[in-house]
């Protein structure tokens, strides 16, 4: 690394470390949330044009989401937080080198967990897309598609790391620049590539695989000049790998990774419970229960620049920094998440009469959203701890909070429907979970703070 490069990493890590608190956050915010929005966007319309196929084709895409969307969160959330985490603690103690070596580590993190979730797809698949209600035309479309986004999850794996990478290190222009380009790129290639058009022929499902990968060959290839060339912070050269370097990301981005796994078996047990009920009522919670889903990517906007801002900080000995990001994130995230939550819960049918009118699911629907609206606040807090705790490096209590948020709200729920109550005094166990997970991970932050006697 040259005097410039220097001078540029150290200009923008005493940015992080000590500039002011809400602009410094903004920053490194409001590029990541422009980037979610933009692929939600995208991903809405993706879904049009693959409706456009067929009944089939839906079904197919929809049983291979659950572990495509979790090949994402742990890429991004999970370990990549870990990577973040990492890079930003290193440079934020002025270890420019290990930063530069904690890159080269996360590429070979990332080849090695897209192999085995490519692996995963192709050897168990079949049985595991069969087994969640896939068959004839619909499973023969989940094995296309699947085929293509996990055949390229290694390049899936390893452009979202870099990308986690940079925003550890403060650099989040690029990989924003670069998810929206994709995003206006994809928005004419995706039905051009699935349903075809003049000379172009349709490659159904397989065309949406395509569309995703030369996104995802694009982006790498952006990514691997911009760090190879030096041209930022951070630089991808050959290191040799060392068992610290590895830990250093895993010990928290393993126990992430774990979080998430925590957090998509506390939906999948909780839409087992309500399921029982019946259609109705699996639809109405459905419907509903989408705000919940669209909490997390907005929580990982915010958490983003927490993770960089407190690990920064933390790797620079300034905990009272640390503590007053932590404060002001998760007062804001419960600010605006408890607002979202009253004015569903005092009118439920603004949303839900977007995707029904019908009553029994629009009544399920209401009593999801008048139960667990007021306590969202608890979740958006939560969320925002459980970032900084990958900032701090500390995911012990984390992983007890996901942990627990898992046995109270599906183990909650089924006890009390199979108590012989009433579905919707079940939906008291999923907020019961919010606000236990909210606390114990703050009750673990505080610890941390208390161990550095700060």
């Amino acid at each position: 690394m040259n005097g410039q490069d220097s001078s540029m990493t150290t200009a923008r890590m005493t940015g992080i470390i000590d500039g002011p608190i809400m602009p410094t956050l903004a920053r490194l915010t409001v590029p990541v949330l422009v980037v979610i929005a933009a692929q939600t966007f995208v991903s809405i319309l993706e879904a049009y044009w693959v409706s456009r196929l067929g009944t089939a084709a839906i079904a197919g895409v929809a049983v291979v989401l659950p572990l495509f969307i979790l090949m994402g969160t742990m890429s991004n959330g999970g370990i990549g937080g870990g990577v973040s985490s990492a890079v930003s603690r290193a440079l934020g103690a002025g270890r420019r080198d290990d930063a530069n070596a904690l890159l080269t580590h996360a590429v070979v993190i990332a080849l090695a967990f897209g192999m085995l979730f490519a692996v995963t797809a192709f050897a168990a698949g079949p049985r595991l897309y069969a087994g969640i209600g896939a068959e004839g035309a619909s499973l023969t479309y989940a094995l296309t598609f699947s085929a293509w986004v996990f055949g390229g999850a290694p390049l899936i794996w390893v452009v979202n790391l870099m990308a986690a990478a940079m925003r550890g290190a403060g650099e989040v222009r690029l990989p924003a620049k670069v998810s929206l380009a994709g995003a206006v790129i994809l928005v004419p290639l995706s039905p051009l590539l699935i349903l075809g058009a003049g000379p172009v022929p349709g490659l159904g499902l397989a065309g949406a695989g395509i569309a995703t990968l030369l996104y995802y060959g694009a982006a790498f290839g952006v990514y691997c000049r911009y760090l190879v060339g030096g041209r930022g912070v951070l630089v991808l050269r050959r290191t040799r790998l060392e068992r610290h370097g590895f830990a250093a990301i895993m010990q928290v981005g393993g126990i992430s990774a774990i979080g998430t796994l925590l957090t998509s078996l506390t939906a999948v047990g909780l839409t087992g419970v309500v399921g029982k009920a019946g259609p109705d009522a699996l639809a109405g919670y459905g419907i509903a229960s989408r705000i919940d889903s669209l909490l997390v990517p907005l929580m990982f906007g915010l958490g983003s620049g927490v993770v960089t801002m407190v690990a920064a900080a933390s790797g620079a000995g300034h905990d009272e920094r640390a503590g007053q990001v932590i404060r002001l994130a998760a007062g804001i995230a419960f600010a605006v998440t408890t607002l979202l939550g009253l004015t569903l819960a005092f009118a439920p049918d603004a949303w839900i009469t977007l995707f029904t009118d019908e009553p029994a699911p629009l009544a399920w629907g209401r009593d999801y959203l008048q139960v667990n609206g007021p306590f969202y606040g608890f979740a958006g807090a939560g969320l925002i701890f459980y970032f900084a705790a990958q900032g701090r490096g500390q995911m012990r209590a984390a992983f007890l909070a996901a942990l627990m948020r898992l046995l109270i709200t599906a183990g909650g729920a089924y006890a009390i429907v199979t108590a012989g109550f009433d579905l919707a005094a079940a939906f008291w166990a999923v907020a019961a979970g919010s606000i236990v997970f909210a606390i114990v991970n703050g009750i673990g932050l505080a610890r941390t703070f208390r161990q550095t006697g700060s």
